[in-house]
């Protein structure tokens, strides 16, 4: 008998996993995003800001981290999850955890607002810029900690098997075939400049 072959979806993730297994392997990409702008925080100064790395942390949290990553929890797992009598403790998380998508998307949006005066000459917005780089990169691995530590295991135990496997063959077909290959080359081709 033995167990079940390896299946892969058009993302490359095996099909027999866990839903919140493809949400880590995510959350593992995002953590390396964030070391390299924590890198890019230090690198930062008065007289020069790599605005193409700006461009591309901004793509990579508003393309992949919100809405291929935070898309999947809200759309699919957190759906799935208020369909279902859930304890007060957990639906007091989840409830916690869509605020702070919502506080990440905000800073994002201030990020892009001051890099945009950034690159009309104004001076004053490397601070607004540095901010938000910073708060950033203290935001997202609180909240990685709080949904692998506290949330995604106890998650799965309002879910049968079978409804674990439709909901992650959900998650591939929210992705498709490029965005998890496109944004690992990303990080991977930034970690390579950074050596």
């Amino acid at each position: 008998m033995g167990s079940k072959p390896f299946r892969f979806c058009e993302s490359g993730y095996n099909l027999h996993m866990m839903p919140i297994g493809y949400l880590m392997i995510e959350h593992r990409l995002i953590e390396r995003m964030i070391r390299l702008m924590t890198n890019e925080l230090k690198n930062i100064n008065e007289k020069k800001l790599n605005l193409d790395f700006i461009d591309t942390a901004v793509d990579f949290i508003k393309s992949y981290a919100d809405k291929c990553h935070h898309g999947k929890e809200e759309d699919i797992l957190f759906r799935d999850l208020s369909q279902r009598k859930i304890s007060s403790e957990h639906k007091k998380i989840m409830e916690e955890l869509i605020r702070e998508h919502k506080m990440g998307r905000a800073a994002v949006g201030k990020l892009v607002e001051a890099k945009g005066k950034y690159a009309r000459g104004e001076q004053p917005a490397l601070g607004q810029i540095k901010d938000q780089i910073k708060w950033l990169t203290e935001f997202y691995p609180k909240h990685i900690v709080k949904e692998d530590k506290g949330f995604f295991i106890p998650s799965m135990g309002y879910f049968t098997k079978q409804e674990q496997e439709k909901m992650l063959s959900e998650f591939c077909q929210f992705d498709g075939p490029r965005i998890q290959p496109k944004y690992r080359e990303i990080v991977e081709k930034l970690e390579n400049r950074k050596q």
